[in-house]
C-alpha cells in the first residue's frame, strides 16, 4: 500500500507541474500501459496504475476548477453578486478582506455563472461584516493575478490552491444592501466569529495576544511583525497554527487523563472499557479542537489520523503506523489533489515520516528527555532540505528552540488557551484569567526565543539545482538512519552540493538586469561579477505588504546574494520609494543615492547627481540626472537616471521623468543617451516618451514596469503607438512577470519570469 500510495502522490504531483494542462485522452491512452507490462511485470504494472490514476485524478479536478472563472469580458465591470460571506473576514481600520460565495452574477441585464469563490476587499465605510450574512453587492473584479519573480510567493498558486477564482473589491457607490444577516449555512463560522470577538476584548492589551488567538482559532492576523521573524528564525512558526501537533497533543492528554479516570469507576468500566472510553473522548477533543480552526487543511490531515488510530484503539484492531501515514495521505490527496501545492502537506506527513523511520529499531530508547530530544533533531535535520527548496532558508536553531517551545506551549499554554476561550462563552470572567495566563506564559517563554533569534540567523542559500536536494534528500535518510545503520556519518556527503552550491558567477564584463514585478511600481536590480545594485523598491501597501521585504530581499536571497553594494532611490513616489526600510533593514546597503534626501533621514545617504561614475568588474554605471544637488520640487522630473553599460550594449533607468526632464537629457547628450534597454519613463505615462526621446535613445527593447489593469491605463495608447512606430519591442512586467536579460554577451535576449516558471493555473492571456 505505501508504494502504491508513493506513486499515486507522484502522479498528482506531475500533473502539478505541467505548464499547461495535457489532453484528457492522451492519460486515458496512456491507462492502456500497466495492461501491457502486467504480464512482464506485476508490481511496476500496478505502481504504474496508480501514477497514472493520481495523474489523471488532479487533471479532472484541476480541469473543473479552471473552468470555475471569471469571464474575461466582466474583469473592470461594475458587476451585482448575491452571496454570502462564508468565512472569518479581516478587519483593519482601512479595509475589511472577506471570502464571498455568490450565487447569482450579472452585468446589466444579463446573468453569468459565478465563480465558486471570491476574495474581496471592501475599503471606505464598511459596515460590521459577519460570517452568515447573505449580501447584494456592486463589485468589481479580475482574475487571479499575482506578481511573478524568482523566489517570489505565487499568489496566483495560493489562490489556485484556495478555490477562488476572482478576485476584487466592493464599489462604495453601488447598490450594496444586507439581505440576511445570520443566513444558515455557516453555523460553525458564525460561532468562531463570535468567539474571536470575545477573544479580542479578553486579549486587548495583552502583549502576545495575537499569538494566543492563532492558537485559539487559528486566526494569525493579530501576530506582530516582529513576532513573526522571531518564530520564523526559530523554526517554530508552525506553534502558532492550530496544527496536526497541536491537535495530537490536545487528544493524547485528554486520552491519558480520561483513561484515569474512566478506570476509578468500576461501573463504568464494566459498560465500557477504559481504552475505549478514552479513545472517544479523545477524538471528540481533538474534533471540538479542530473546528475551532474551521477545520483548515492541516486540522483535516490530524483528524483523519487521529480517528484512524482511535478507531484502532477502540476496535482493538493494531494498525502499522507506516500503513496509517500512507492511508491518511491517500485519503486527503484523494479528497483535494490541490493539496500537493501546499508547503504545510509535505513538511507535515515529512515530518511525521521522519519522525517514524529515526525512532525506529531503539531496543533502548533513552529516557523521555532524551527521546523528546531525538525527535526534534530528526525533525530539523531531515526537514531541512526540503525548507530550503520552498522557502530558501531553514533555522539553525529550530532543534534547540523546539526542544524547550513544543512542551511549552503545546502542555501549558495550549490547554489554558482551549479552557479559557471555552470558558469564555458561559463565564466571561473566568475565561478572561485563563486567556490572560497563557499570554503571561508566552511572554516568559519570549525572551528565550528572541535569544536564540538573535544569536543563531538562520541558514539561507541560494536556489539550486533539483539534483542537490534529491541528494540531500538521500544524505538525511542515510544520516538519521536507526542506531546499527553502517556509516551513518557518511550522510553528510550527499549534503555538501546543497550547502556548498553558489550560482554560476557573471564573467568580468557581464552585468544581469532584471526589472522584478512589483505591480504598479518600480524595482530594477543590476548584478555584476562581485556587485549588486537595486534601482528603486516599489510599492509600500496600507495592509503592510511591502515589495521591498516581498519581492526584492527573496529575489537578492534567491541569487545568493547576502550584501547590497548601492541603493538608488530615483525619486519620492510610493510605488518607488515604498520598500525601502524594509530592504535597507534585511540587506544594510553600502551606499545610497537619492533625489529625495528630505525623505531619506532614516539612512546615511547621498544626492544623485549628474556627471557621477563609477566601474564594477568592467561594468560602467553612469548617473545622468538630476543636475543640481539641491531639492527643486519637481517631483518626478528630478527622478534619477542611471545609464549601465558593458560590451557595446547598454541599459538606460528613467525613473518617472516627464518631458520637462527629457528635454533637458536630449540638451546635454543628445545622441549619447542612446541605450539598447529602455525602462519606460514614469511607467509609460503620455506625459513622458516623447517623439524625440525615443530617436535618441533608440532603444531595441522598451520595458514598462505596470501593474495588471492598472487604474492609470498605462501604457498610454499613444506612447505604444510611438514606439511602435519606431520599431521598438514592447515588454509589461504584469503580462512577462520578472524581465532579465544579461548584457555584454552579444546577444540581448529577454528571459520572462512568466513563461520560464509557468503553470497551468497561471494567468496566460495578459
Amino acid at each position: 500500500m505505501q508504494t502504491g500510495t508513493i506513486a499515486f502522490l507522484f502522479g498528482v504531483l506531475w500533473l502539478q507541474l505541467q505548464p499547461t494542462l495535457p489532453a484528457a485522452q492522451w492519460l486515458f491512452a496512456a491507462s492502456l500501459l500497466p495492461l501491457l507490462v502486467m504480464p512482464l511485470h506485476k508490481r511496476l504494472a500496478l505502481l504504474l496504475a496508480a501514477l497514472l490514476a493520481g495523474a489523471l485524478w488532479a487533471l479532472l479536478v484541476a480541469q473543473q476548477r479552471l473552468d470555475d472563472a471569471l469571464p474575461v469580458q466582466l474583469e473592470g465591470e461594475e458587476v451585482v453578486v448575491l452571496g454570502q460571506i462564508v468565512a472569518l473576514p479581516e478587519c483593519t481600520a482601512r479595509y475589511s478582506r472577506f471570502l464571498f460565495a455568490p450565487q447569482q452574477l450579472s452585468h446589466g441585464d444579463k446573468s453569468y455563472p459565478p465563480p465558486r469563490l471570491l476574495r474581496l476587499n471592501w475599503y471606505e465605510g464598511a459596515p460590521e461584516l459577519r460570517p452568515g450574512q447573505r449580501w447584494q453587492l456592486t463589485v468589481k473584479l479580475k482574475r487571479p493575478w499575482g506578481m511573478m519573480n524568482p523566489g517570489g510567493f505565487d499568489y496566483e498558486q495560493w489562490l489556485f490552491q484556495s478555490g477562488v477564482r476572482a478576485t476584487g473589491y466592493v464599489r462604495t457607490a453601488g447598490e450594496n444592501r444586507l439581505l440576511e444577516s445570520a443566513h444558515g449555512g455557516v453555523p460553525l463560522q458564525r460561532l468562531r466569529y463570535d468567539l474571536q470577538q470575545r477573544l479580542e476584548r479578553a486579549l486587548a492589551d495583552s502583549a502576545h495576544g495575537g499569538i494566543i488567538q492563532a492558537l485559539a482559532i487559528g486566526e494569525r492576523a493579530g501576530i506582530e511583525d516582529g513576532e513573526w521573524a522571531v518564530l520564523l528564525a526559530t523554526g517554530t512558526n508552525h506553534l502558532v497554527a492550530i496544527s496536526g501537533l497541536h491537535v495530537g497533543l490536545v487528544a493524547g492528554l485528554l486520552f491519558l487523563l480520561m483513561r484515569r479516570l474512566w478506570a476509578l469507576c468500576p461501573r463504568c468500566t464494566l459498560w465500557l472499557a477504559a481504552p475505549r472510553a478514552a479513545a472517544l473522548i479523545a477524538l471528540l477533543g481533538a474534533v471540538i479542537y479542530a473546528a475551532m480552526a474551521g477545520f483548515s487543511v492541516p486540522t483535516q490531515r490530524a483528524m483523519l489520523m487521529l480517528a484512524l488510530v482511535m478507531g484502532a484503539i477502540f476496535w482493538q484492531r493494531p494498525i502499522e503506523s507506516s500503513r496509517l501515514l500512507a492511508l491518511v495521505a491517500l485519503l486527503v490527496v484523494g479528497h483535494d489533489p490541490m493539496v500537493v501545492l501546499a508547503p504545510g502537506f509535505w513538511l507535515s506527513f515529512g515530518a511525521v515520516a521522519l519522525i517514524l523511520y529515526g525512532m525506529r529499531g531503539r531496543l533502548n530508547p533513552g529516557g523521555v528527555w532524551w527521546r523528546w530530544g531525538r525527535v526534534q533533531w530528526l525533525v530539523a535535520v531531515g526537514l531541512a532540505p526540503l525548507l530550503l527548496l520552498l522557502f530558501g532558508q531553514a533555522a539553525v536553531v529550530a532543534p534547540l528552540a523546539n526542544l524547550v517551545a513544543v512542551p511549552w506551549i503545546g502542555l501549558l499554554v495550549v490547554p489554558l488557551t482551549l479552557l479559557g476561550a471555552l470558558l469564555l462563552m458561559v463565564w466571561e470572567a473566568g475565561g478572561f484569567a485563563l486567556l490572560q495566563g497563557a499570554a503571561w506564559l508566552t511572554g516568559l517563554l519570549w525572551p528565550l526565543l528572541t535569544f536564540l533569534a538573535e544569536t543563531l540567523p538562520a541558514l539561507r542559500l541560494a536556489v539550486a539545482p533539483w539534483w542537490s536536494y534529491l541528494l540531500a534528500l538521500s544524505g538525511v535518510v542515510w544520516l538519521l538512519a536507526p542506531r546499527g545503520w553502517p556509516l551513518r556519518w557518511a550522510g553528510v556527503v550527499p549534503l555538501l552540493p546543497l550547502l556548498l552550491w553558489q550560482p554560476p558567477p557573471l564573467a568580468q564584463g557581464e552585468a544581469r538586469f532584471t526589472l522584478l514585478d512589483v505591480g504598479q511600481g518600480l524595482v530594477a536590480v543590476v548584478q555584476t561579477r562581485s556587485r549588486v545594485a537595486v534601482f528603486d523598491t516599489g510599492p509600500y501597501f496600507p495592509s503592510g505588504f511591502n515589495t521591498g521585504s516581498a519581492v526584492v530581499v527573496p529575489f537578492l536571497r534567491q541569487q545568493g546574494l547576502a550584501a547590497l553594494d548601492t541603493l538608488i532611490i530615483s525619486h519620492g513616489d510610493n510605488d518607488h520609494i515604498g520598500g525601502a526600510r524594509a530592504l535597507a533593514q534585511a540587506l544594510p546597503p553600502h551606499r545610497v543615492l537619492t533625489s529625495v534626501p528630505e525623505k531619506m533621514g532614516w539612512i546615511a545617504h547621498e544626492s544623485c547627481r549628474r556627471g557621477e561614475r563609477w566601474q564594477w568588474d568592467g561594468v560602467e554605471f553612469e548617473l545622468l540626472h538630476p543636475v543640481q544637488v539641491a531639492v527643486r520640487g519637481r517631483g518626478n522630473n528630478d527622478s534619477c537616471v542611471l545609464r549601465v553599460s558593458v560590451g557595446g550594449e547598454s541599459l538606460l533607468l528613467t525613473g518617472d521623468i516627464e518631458l520637462a526632464a527629457e528635454r533637458e537629457l536630449l540638451a546635454h547628450y543628445g545622441a549619447r543617451l542612446q541605450a539598447d534597454i529602455l525602462v519606460a519613463p514614469h511607467h509609460g505615462s503620455k506625459s513622458s516618451s516623447s517623439e524625440p526621446f525615443i530617436a535618441a535613445v533608440a532603444p531595441r527593447w522598451v520595458l514598462f514596469p505596470l501593474g495588471y489593469r492598472n487604474r492609470y491605463g498605462f501604457p498610454h495608447p499613444s506612447v505604444s503607438e510611438r514606439y511602435r512606430q519606431g520599431g521598438v519591442t514592447m515588454l509589461t512586467s504584469s503580462a512577462s512577470g520578472a524581465i532579465s536579460f544579461i548584457l555584454g554577451r552579444g546577444a540581448l535576449l529577454p528571459e520572462e519570469q512568466r513563461k520560464t516558471a509557468r503553470r497551468y493555473w497561471h494567468v496566460a492571456d495578459l
